[in-house]
């Protein structure tokens, strides 16, 4: 018996037989040629092909994990059209006269290369990316495919690691779990494992990747990030005790939908739904959350080539709002920089781009664009209760500019005699160490406080949330996180204002009973994380 341990990104126990991850290696050989445009042709045909298959992919990830981590796939096809990796590709087969094949290999490692080389996290990132669809493109000219199918029973899935591409393909009725050697929990592989509902375990080490084997019997703890290998009977029943506890809890978990969100002691916490689109409105519904605590808004930007014009997003958000009724639904405006990137903004490169011009920043930036989005809203809130929240707020200047804005918004709307609601929550999200030192200057101006603890995190322990070489220096737990939420909550309240939190603590069922003494109203989830915390929150007991 051997155990490993990595890091659990999704939290279930599979217990099962060992089926090993192997690409298929695909050699390239530079071979030189008289004529290229053949090979330029097959180049062509080859893009057609693997593009054509990423579509498809995109369509089973939709169904799969919701449009907001599907997009990858819609990144990847743009990558397969970019000027100048096109352009390094075909200067190289007409250049050197080489085939096609050797051509991609060798600039997706040029271009590897060059992104890992660079300080941005989200860049180093593409490094996978391009060599994910440069791998597609040649098994495609090669007619092939450039991994190893799944067998039919149900297995454990061990690799190096995974892209996003093969985790989607995966067939989730084959798949008990997968754990790979290398890896990321921010990576995209890890988002879509926690959306797919799949266990999973990242960075079990080299010498993992030695030792397991085909046909072994396995058990991985999503929960604690161990993979034994060989476990003896003891180990085995005690892990079976385990699933078997685990569906109980499932069980009784979907016995809470229709439950009221309250503590043993009486107090009433609200429990809404993270969502990235109005696609997943289905999920917050299915799922019995109390409304939507954060709509995801950059996503209408992400998924256009161009600015969404204010007819585009007042459909959108006029058909959220209708959805949900008499539901609140929170919409948070623009958040777009760090790692989220829209070509048409011809944002600069920035050396830190976490810190640099994003989400308020940028609309206070532009303030076309930002008040076409806020006219959006105010023109939609007639069709439902809307909350609408500003991100990355530092100063009390900030919020005066923004509310600002909001009246000659509602001004020209009067002006236009546009109906809007008189009733429209305004807030803003604490997710920098500086909204929460002066939270007691900025709750008397706003309705709401929402923590975006991801953030908060990052900028608190200086530590970036998508480098995986810090992620043992990440204390998602850290005293010091936890008492600027806590000054948060105890300065709103002092203001008359509430305070929820959207970031991916709001699901930690461990820290549940500590947010609700500290005074927190309400917690927003993914829509799956919806009932486990209206069970954490109704067995609290707050008189104790």
């Amino acid at each position: 018996m051997v155990r490993y341990k990595g890091k659990g990104v999704y939290g279930a126990v599979a217990v099962g037989k060992v089926s090993v991850f192997r690409r298929r290696d695909v050699e390239v050989k530079r071979v030189r040629v008289e004529d290229t445009e053949p090979e330029l042709a097959r180049l062509e045909e080859a893009k057609e092909k693997a593009v054509a298959q990423l579509k498809q992919i995109y369509e089973k990830a939709l169904k799969e994990v919701g449009e907001a981590n599907a997009r990858i796939f819609e990144i990847h096809m743009m990558m397969i059209e970019d000027d100048d990796y096109n352009e390094a590709i075909t200067e190289m087969i007409r250049g050197q006269s080489v085939n096609a094949a050797y051509a991609v290999a060798v600039t997706a490692d040029n271009f590897a290369e060059m992104f890992s080389s660079m300080d941005d996290s989200y860049m180093q990132a593409r490094a996978a990316d391009v060599r994910d669809i440069s791998n597609r493109i040649i098994a495609c000219m090669n007619g092939s495919e450039n991994n190893r199918s799944v067998c039919d029973e149900k297995v454990i899935i061990c690799a190096d690691d995974l892209a996003p591409s093969e985790t989607v393909s995966l067939d989730k009725d084959k798949v008990m779990a997968f754990v790979t050697a290398h890896g990321s929990s921010n990576s995209h592989t890890a988002i879509l494992a926690r959306n797919m509902n799949i266990p999973a375990i990242i960075g079990l080490g080299e010498e993992f990747l030695t030792q397991i084997r085909d046909g072994a019997t396995a058990v991985a703890d999503g929960f604690t990030g161990e993979l034994i290998l060989d476990p003896d009977e003891k180990i085995l029943a005690e892990y079976r005790q385990k699933q078997k506890e685990e569906s109980e809890k499932k069980a009784l978990l979907h016995e809470l939908k229709g439950k009221e969100n309250v503590t043993v002691d009486g107090k009433r916490i609200g429990i809404f739904a993270n969502i990235g689109s109005i696609d997943n409105i289905g999920a917050v519904l299915v799922n019995d959350a109390g409304g939507i605590g954060l709509f995801r808004s950059e996503f209408l930007y992400l998924e256009k080539s161009d600015y969404p014009t204010e007819e585009e997003q007042f459909k959108i958000y006029k058909r959220a709002l209708e959805s949900m009724a008499p539901k609140k639904v929170i919409i948070r405006t623009l958040d777009i920089g760090a790692d989220k990137k829209a070509d048409y903004f011809d944002l600069h490169k920035e050396e830190n781009p976490a810190l640099g011009l994003r989400a308020i920043r940028l609309c206070l930036s532009r303030p076309e664009i930002f008040k076409v989005q806020l006219r959006a809203l105010y023109r939609a809130s007639v069709y439902g209760r809307l909350g609408i929240m500003f991100p990355m707020i530092t100063s009390v200047s900030e919020v005066e500019e923004i509310f600002a804005l909001c009246a000659q918004v509602r001004k020209e709307l009067d002006a236009n005699n546009v109906e809007y609601s008189e009733n429209i929550e305004l807030g803003i999200m604490i997710e920098t160490p500086a909204a929460a030192l002066i939270s007691d200057k900025l709750a008397p101006m706003v309705d709401f406080f929402s923590v975006g603890t991801n953030d908060l995190t990052q900028y608190t322990l200086a530590c970036d949330r998508q480098n995986p070489d810090i992620d043992r220096f990440c204390d998602t737990h850290h005293e010091a996180i936890l008492r600027l939420i806590e000054m948060s909550a105890k300065n709103a309240h002092a203001n008359g204002a509430w305070i929820g939190i959207c970031g991916e603590l709001a699901a930690d069922t461990s820290l549940t009973e500590t947010f609700l003494r500290m005074g927190i109203d309400e917690l927003s989830v993914s829509p799956a994380f919806v009932l486990k915390v209206r069970d954490a929150v109704r067995k609290t007991d707050l008189s104790k």
